[in-house]
This record gives structure tokens, C-alpha cells and sequence, in this order.
């Protein structure tokens, strides 16, 4: 697959989960009035005490766990008074990200390729000599 078939097909799948995040729960008018809604993404998975961590913290800021869509999206509900405290709050009550963000992962992940390839390229040399 090419880089831009990938990118494509990358791009689609998030098109995909947006679209479902905003049609898998109906609300009616009444259901928004007075509440303010966040979706939160992670990474990596956010399952057992991952998932209690997350939900802990939230709730330091009013958030309420609404659904999880899967182990790496959730979402929470808060009622707007809420918003006055969020000068005390320790925690960025408007965060979307948990855990580590998309280009940290990334740059691990080519960082820990990349040396895999290096050990394996001094093995073969070794091995050769």
C-alpha cells in the first residue's frame, strides 16, 4: 500500500468514527440545555484502571461519563456552572487528548523502527565478518 493510499484509508476511518460519535446518541433539545459535551481520544487503549483514571479525573471537573464508544474514545457530559471553577482546576477540564499524544506515539514508534532495523543491520554485519 502507498503512503498516500494509506493516508487516505487513515483519514476515512477517523471520517468514519466522527460520523458515528455524533449519530450513536440522540439528543433532543431539552437533552443539551445546560450541559456542555467532550469526547476524549487516546492512542493507546484506556481499559481497566486506565479507564477508572480517566473517568477520576474527569469528575474532578463535573464530567460525567455519557458512553464508551471503544477503548480509545469516550464520552462525558458536564452542567455550564461548571465552567466558573475551571480557573481551580488541576487538570485541563477542556482536554481531548489522554495519554500520549498522536505525535509523541508516532516518533516513538519510527524511533523504536528504526533502531530495530539498526541492531538487526549489526547482527548481519557481525555474522558476515
Amino acid at each position: 500500500m502507498s503512503a498516500g493510499a494509506a493516508a487516505a484509508a487513515a483519514a476515512a476511518q477517523q471520517a468514519k468514527m466522527r460520523e458515528e460519535e455524533e449519530q450513536l446518541t440522540v439528543y433532543k433539545a431539552d437533552d443539551l440545555t445546560g450541559w456542555e459535551f467532550k469526547i476524549v481520544r487516546s492512542v493507546t487503549r484506556m481499559s481497566g484502571d486506565k479507564f477508572n483514571t480517566l473517568c477520576a479525573e474527569e469528575a474532578q471537573n463535573g464530567w460525567e461519563l455519557v458512553e464508551k464508544f471503544d477503548d480509545t474514545r469516550v464520552r462525558f457530559k458536564r452542567r455550564i456552572e461548571w465552567r466558573a471553577r475551571d480557573q481551580y482546576a488541576e487538570i485541563d477540564p477542556y482536554r481531548t487528548q489522554y495519554g500520549i499524544g498522536e505525535t509523541k506515539f508516532a516518533l516513538l514508534l519510527m524511533g523504536a523502527i528504526i533502531l530495530g532495523i539498526a541492531v538487526i543491520t549489526v547482527i548481519i554485519v557481525a555474522a558476515q565478518s
